[in-house]
């Protein structure tokens, strides 16, 4: 049995990119993370703890101000 292109198989392996404006989103969380372990770590814990509490936040307003854009087939 062979396989054709247009089988669901091969649609799934679509090679996706991340908009520019969502790498934004995403670096902002990853610095926060960073620097909320960097503070918790040099022994300034409520600090680090509390720069920590950012990254879902901005994860979360990355979704609300560029919605799911994703194409639904």
């Amino acid at each position: 049995m062979n396989e054709t292109s247009s089988s669901p198989r091969s649609s799934a392996a679509r090679h996706t990119t991340i908009a520019p404006s969502t790498s934004l989103f995403f670096l902002a969380a990853a610095l926060s993370l960073l620097g909320s372990v960097a503070l918790f770590f040099s022994g300034d814990h409520t600090r680090g703890i509390f720069v920590g509490l950012w990254v879902p936040s901005i994860l979360s307003a990355g979704n609300l101000l560029l919605g799911n854009n994703h194409d639904r087939h």
